[in-house]
């Protein structure tokens, strides 16, 4: 039993030496923001007071926000922690709880804030397919503009101990897994995690974790758009503008969402994401292996493997299996020293 079920994902941190920079990047991303007591905001158009949020300082990440469903909730995982439910000052007031993580990641639990009025979102437009046509005597016009961001739907973390780490945020939060990815057989690698809302559907992942090389930090953050023709108007406004692209446009195997990933001007990786698999507490966990990770179902390759000779996706499987057993060993051997 975890001390509280968060309800979602609420907002990420991050601190940049230049704020005009980063605000005229998300707003071509299409957040629209802005400044308070020195830091910069973005929002989406789901009424929420932010969902960004940048502070002066150098290039970093710095901390993670999860939605709780109640202030009584934000009280009873404090307790637990022996911590202080502070207010929280800044856009949308309400309460705050203040953790740091297993790889010292600051987690910001937040609630009560309030919400202003969500835009409409625009509407789907009927679509001609074979097995029906709908759209009749009409044409399909659209305007360039960036895409839409209605909402943050995820994060991905890297950690080091990606077990101790799961642990951690499931007995405070509730996390469920969905996937569990593995690099070899019983050598798990991280999960995609989503929030336990009963029997409300939830997104197939509020937060990944993963147990990758190289130095900690965020790997990206995602937000929903309107639909996947607002997700390739936003593709074509970055191109545009000549932003800095990552990865897309393709379609995730695990979790589904088709996806465009660009970075900031900080190297900052976020993506647009639409169409997403949803679930209840109900559904249970299912693993996937690494190339269920790599691989798409159709459309860009992941940029691993997307120059002219491109490691094979077995041997990168069999390179991080190896790297998390040994790592795994060498977290053995000294608690069998000690017996």
């Amino acid at each position: 039993m975890s001390v509280i079920c968060v309800e979602d994902i609420a907002h990420v941190r991050y601190s940049a030496p230049d704020l005009p920079a980063m605000c005229s990047f998300l707003h071509d991303f299409g957040l629209a923001c802005f400044e308070q007591a020195g830091r910069l905001y973005a929002r989406g158009t789901d009424g929420r007071s932010f969902v960004h949020v940048t502070e002066p300082g150098p290039a970093r990440f710095l901390a993670l926000g999860l939605r709780a469903e109640t202030v009584a909730d934000l009280e009873k995982l404090a307790a637990h922690e022996g911590v202080a439910v502070e207010d929280l000052a800044e856009p949308g007031g309400g309460k705050i709880v203040r953790l740091t993580d297993p790889d010292g990641y600051s987690v910001e639990v937040v609630a009560g804030q309030a919400k202003g009025e969500a835009a409409l979102p625009p509407a789907d437009p009927p679509r001609n397919t074979v097995a029906a046509k709908p759209r009749q005597r009409a044409t399909v016009r659209l305007d360039p503009a960036p895409a839409q961001v209605w909402r943050i739907g995820h994060a991905v973390l890297k950690v080091r101990d990606f077990r101790r780490s799961e642990q951690w945020y499931k007995e405070r939060f509730g996390f469920l897994t969905s996937d569990e990815v593995e690099a070899a057989p019983d050598v798990p690698l991280g999960a995609f995690m989503r929030c336990n809302r009963g029997d409300k559907l939830a997104d197939h992942h509020t937060l990944f974790l993963a147990q990758l090389p190289g130095e900690l930090g965020i790997l990206h953050a995602a937000f929903e758009v309107a639909n996947l023709d607002d997700l390739m108007l936003g593709h074509q406004h970055l191109k545009a503008q000549k932003r800095q692209p990552a990865w897309g446009v393709g379609r995730h195997i695990m979790g589904s969402q088709v996806f465009d990933y660009w970075k900031d001007p900080f190297g900052n990786e976020l993506e647009h994401w639409t169409d997403g698999d949803l679930f209840t507490a109900a559904d249970p966990p299912q693993k996937m292996p690494l190339s269920a990770l790599l691989a798409v179902q159709w459309g860009a390759p992941n940029p691993m493997f997307a120059g002219k000779l491109p490691p094979p996706q077995g041997l990168v499987s069999f390179f991080l299996a190896l790297n998390l057993r040994i790592k795994r060993l060498l977290r053995r051997k000294p608690k069998e020293s000690a017996a």
